[in-house]
């Protein structure tokens, strides 16, 4: 079902007053906000969507981030985690590719408050991942870097001396970053060596020396950490997409639980996780469709039907990046080639209920990033 949502505004407000909130709980209760980020080349921009409980939207804004993007048509940025809450959903973090730095908001009762910009250490930032009092980029141009950073006063990111950790070669195409619940490994995929790599994270903020594991199937694009600690990677493939998930061994090394599981779908590139750990669903944007997966305790994957297919977006959609609520309530699928965001409620058995398709924003126009409170 199909909702228009008609005008824009603009709120305001002091940071001031705001900032001895900066703890204070993110999500306004009997809501659901996430956000969209335009990834446009003059003016970067975040999209706020506020939703009823039913997944309806009551209210649109648009926050600028102050930096600039790269713009383009479909996928410009081919990454995952350009925008990125932090672990308590206090702050958002926006790359801005086409000014090289980072965008720190804080985020209050759903609204977006500018607090700093920070140059991301390298060229062409498209990924963020954070983890306690630290904040990681992955930097995709030139030699390929992965640089750390520490959260300081009002969300000011603070570069942690000789944490500056090369790719495995130059244009690896790293698409990815995460962090693994214990905080004690990091991973990149980069998409065009088809590894994945995982590198230490010392008591210090520096990276340890970059352990290059090929991928266990063709096309790795995307490694989500589930809270079991088990590394999840989606495969493009070479015709059918995948899905596989890794353990990661005491040097660095991954071991193959679920080996290039098929999603049924093209293109698959982006995974997401609920909070819970439960499952985790695959975007296929060459067939417009998700694929939904169990995860077992020991990380193996299990196919939620037969066909693992568990929703549909508007044909030609060419879904991109997927989100999941923080309460795991709600699934959102950026569809940027129709300009539009799918709305799912998560049912109990992992399976997704269609709630609603929010239009928002102008179809091809290189939208990039999708993050939910």
């Amino acid at each position: 079902m199909l909702k228009a949502i008609r005008g824009l505004s603009t709120i305001a407000i002091g940071i001031g007053c705001l900032f001895p909130a900066m703890l204070a709980s993110a999500q306004t209760r009997g809501t659901e906000t996430f956000f969209v980020m335009s990834n446009n080349a003059d003016k970067n921009q975040v999209i706020e969507f506020v939703q009823n409980s039913d997944g309806t939207v009551v209210a649109k804004e648009t926050f600028d981030t102050q930096g600039r993007g790269t713009g383009g048509v479909n996928d410009p940025l081919e990454a995952q985690g350009s925008l990125t809450l932090s672990a308590d959903r206090s702050l958002l973090f926006a790359a801005n590719a086409g000014s090289g730095d980072i965008t720190v908001f804080q985020v209050i009762g759903g609204r977006l408050i500018f607090l700093n910009r920070q140059a991301s250490g390298g060229s062409n930032p498209v990924a963020i991942a954070q983890s306690q009092n630290r904040v990681y980029v992955l930097n995709q141009g030139g030699a390929g870097s992965v640089v750390g950073f520490q959260m300081g006063f009002r969300g000011q990111l603070l570069p942690i001396a000789n944490s500056t950790a090369f790719l495995s070669a130059n244009a690896a195409g790293g698409s990815s970053i995460s962090i693994s619940p214990d905080g004690q490994t990091l991973a990149v995929v980069e998409r065009l060596t088809n590894n994945i790599d995982t590198f230490h994270i010392n008591a210090n903020g520096t990276l340890g020396t970059l352990v290059a594991n090929p991928s266990a199937g063709v096309g790795a694009f995307s490694g989500r950490f589930a809270p079991n600690g088990k590394l999840i990677v989606s495969e493009t493939g070479s015709t059918i997409s995948a899905i596989s998930s890794y353990a990661v061994n005491s040097n660095g090394t991954l071991s193959a639980v679920t080996q290039s599981l098929t999603t049924n779908g093209s293109a698959n590139c982006w995974n997401a996780i609920t909070p819970n750990g439960a499952f985790v669903y695959a975007s296929n944007a060459g067939t417009s469709n998700i694929s939904g997966f169990s995860i077992g305790k020991n990380g193996a994957l299990t196919a939620l039907n037969s066909s693992s297919i568990v929703a549909s977006n508007p044909e030609n959609a060419t879904n991109l990046d997927i989100t999941i609520s923080g309460d795991g309530k709600f699934f959102y699928s950026l569809n940027a080639m129709v300009g539009t965001v799918g709305v799912f409620a998560i049912q109990p058995n992992g399976t997704l209920l269609e709630v609603d398709e929010i239009p928002g924003f102008t179809a091809a126009e290189g939208f990039n990033g999708i993050a939910a409170l």
